[in-house]
């Protein structure tokens, strides 16, 4: 009887010490899914990123990051643009609001280059009505989803989750594939690591990013 007074005892303190590790993450202004997550954007300015050509496609308005102008990349370099942020194994997660034909896209593995469509990585699309069919939450030229997930004019969130060489992409909590990239993948677009960006498309296209934020995984 003691005995198990005990180990009942040890289960309460356990129990107890969960429940004080909840309450301080949520202390901190995070969910319990959020723990480990870091912050990607500021909500005020574009510091810790670096677009290449046509700068003035992005912009910051209200508190989100707005592509629209001629094509150009917005690459996320972190607090020290000599040594870019790069990232393997990650867990990104992205609030994301289209106009009516828009055509944008989060790069991930990527690299710094200075025109042009980026040649390394691979590129999660974001297009819910603009006439290219490949929508939202594809894997450009990789994995095509026709159908998009989420509507215009209304915020969503998109998850990539890369390991190893699965990607997992979902919208609004939905899982829309779950992908493993052959072995027998070679060149420049393929799973490995390398830096983040997202896309201006064209003139004509209008996205919205807010709250991105990742989380390193083993």
């Amino acid at each position: 009887m003691i005995y198990e007074g005990r180990m009942g005892g040890v289960r309460r303190l356990a129990a107890f010490g969960l429940l004080v590790a909840a309450a301080a993450v949520m202390a901190r202004g995070m969910r319990a899914d959020e723990a480990g997550f870091e912050s990607l954007f500021d909500g005020k300015s574009l510091a810790g990123w670096q677009a290449n050509e046509n700068p003035g496609s992005f912009k910051v308005v209200d508190g989100a990051i707005v592509a629209h102008g001629p094509r150009s990349h917005l690459f996320y370099v972190g607090p020290d643009a000599a040594r870019p942020a790069e990232f393997g194994n990650f867990h990104l997660k992205a609030e994301i609001l289209t106009r009516p034909n828009a055509n944008s896209g989060i790069f991930f593995h990527t690299r710094m280059q200075p025109t042009g469509w980026p040649a390394h990585g691979h590129e999660v699309q974001v297009n819910n009505s603009q006439k290219d069919p490949v929508r939202t939450g594809s894997l450009y030229n990789v994995v095509k989803n026709f159908t998009p997930p989420a509507k215009d004019d209304t915020w969503f969130t998109l998850e990539t989750i890369v390991v190893g060489r699965g990607v997992t992409v979902k919208v609004d909590g939905r899982t829309l594939y779950e992908f493993v990239e052959p072995e027998s993948v070679t060149g420049t677009r393929k799973v490995s690591a390398g830096m983040l960006a997202l896309q201006a498309h064209d003139p004509g296209s209008e996205v919205h990013y807010k709250n991105l934020r990742v989380k390193r995984l083993p």
